[in-house]
């Protein structure tokens, strides 16, 4: 059995394992990156005009919301016709990276990872994780881990562009860094892979999130690695992200940030809401998980909303009544937007989707 194929099947394990934690109640972080008719170099360096009007988001924290990181990490963001711009700023005092190859698991260095779901549906999503040494790993899920993905690890965001600045001495264990800065540029034509049409989002939302792996490191022989316990087991990373999860598990798609795209340029003051239907969206998210520990329980699936959810579900003060339906195939939990009056749907695998 290769690495890559263990690795996915830890990975899922681990998922179904956070799936059953306790999640905290954590409304979603949000961003307004602005269209720029300025020529981004993608140097590390961030020298242009618009990356220092730029504003940042907030620091980032754990992933479950709790604790506040050791180092400080924030993010920035713009947009062109062509690329998506993203600016990461990482406080370290020992910048360090020893994975060259091009689709290792780069997240066994500390790393920077992007995580894209285009039309929000939690399927279909994009994930990408560079390290200090400007290596890249980027892989395309058909689902997340808890609906039995497929992970197409050879797929490769071509046209991609990324550059590591790093404040500081790489791999140099004799002195105390300030950090690394990470630029790069996604372009748009890569997420025709679930989109199949013009993908750049124009004045709209794309749930995003951002990671950052950090370990606690020894130094062998002069060289970093992960730090090991008295048994040789290797110490347990830190997760830090801009919008927090509730649980340790990245691949909850329905939890990350949502970032909208203005096509107004950064001297515009412009305002983000949540849509009331997106807050929906994650009540029947909770409905999918409680149906869920329903059948994991009771080994046969609810019959009604009430069964798995007795009380009210309010929204912005209105109270919405989902239907849950069995089917021979499986399951559905709908409900009628009060505010659009889109129907809105949750499938027994997770996929949400909308219909007029």
């Amino acid at each position: 059995m290769d690495l890559k194929f263990k690795f996915l099947i830890i990975v899922s394990s681990i998922s179904f394992a956070a799936y059953a934690q306790q999640k905290k109640e954590i409304i979603p972080q949000t961003y307004v990156a602005h269209k720029v008719s300025e020529t981004i170099v993608i140097d590390g360096k961030a020298d242009e005009s618009s990356w220092k009007q730029a504003p940042w988001t907030n620091d980032f924290i754990d992933i479950e919301g709790v604790v506040k990181p050791t180092y400080q990490t924030q993010v920035k963001m713009l947009w062109d016709e062509t690329y998506f711009y993203i600016l990461a700023k990482m406080e370290e005092p020992h910048v360090w990276a020893t994975l060259k190859q091009r689709d290792t698991i780069i997240f066994y260095n500390n790393d920077f990872e992007v995580f894209v779901d285009p039309d929000g549906d939690s399927f279909n999503y994009y994930e990408l994780e560079l390290n200090a040494l400007n290596t890249v790993w980027d892989l395309f899920l058909t689902k997340p881990y808890r609906a039995g993905n497929v992970v197409l690890n050879d797929w490769d965001i071509n046209g991609f562009k990324s550059a590591v600045h790093v404040d500081g001495t790489l791999n140099n264990p004799n002195d105390i860094d300030k950090g690394w800065t990470l630029e790069m540029a996604i372009p748009w034509s890569v997420y025709k892979t679930s989109y199949h049409h013009d993908v750049v989002p124009r004045d709209t939302f794309w749930r995003v999130n951002f990671s950052r792996v950090n370990w606690d490191h020894q130094i062998t022989n002069g060289t970093y690695e992960r730090k090991k316990d008295a048994n040789g087991k290797h110490l347990h990373e830190y997760n830090w992200v801009w919008s927090p999860i509730g649980v340790i598990n990245m691949h909850e798609p329905e939890n990350w940030g949502y970032v909208y795209f203005s096509s107004k340029g950064l001297e515009a003051q412009v305002d983000f809401t949540i849509p009331n239907d997106e807050k929906i969206k994650w009540e029947l998210f909770k409905l999918y998980r409680a149906q869920r520990s329903y059948y994991a329980s009771n080994k046969k699936r609810a019959t009604t909303i009430k069964d798995i959810n007795p009380l009210a579900i309010i929204v912005e003060g209105v109270e919405i009544k989902p239907v849950l339906e069995n089917h021979s195939f499986g399951w559905t939990i709908s409900v009628k937007s009060p505010f659009t009056n889109d129907l809105l749907i949750i499938k027994e695998d997770g996929a949400f989707s909308k219909r007029k």
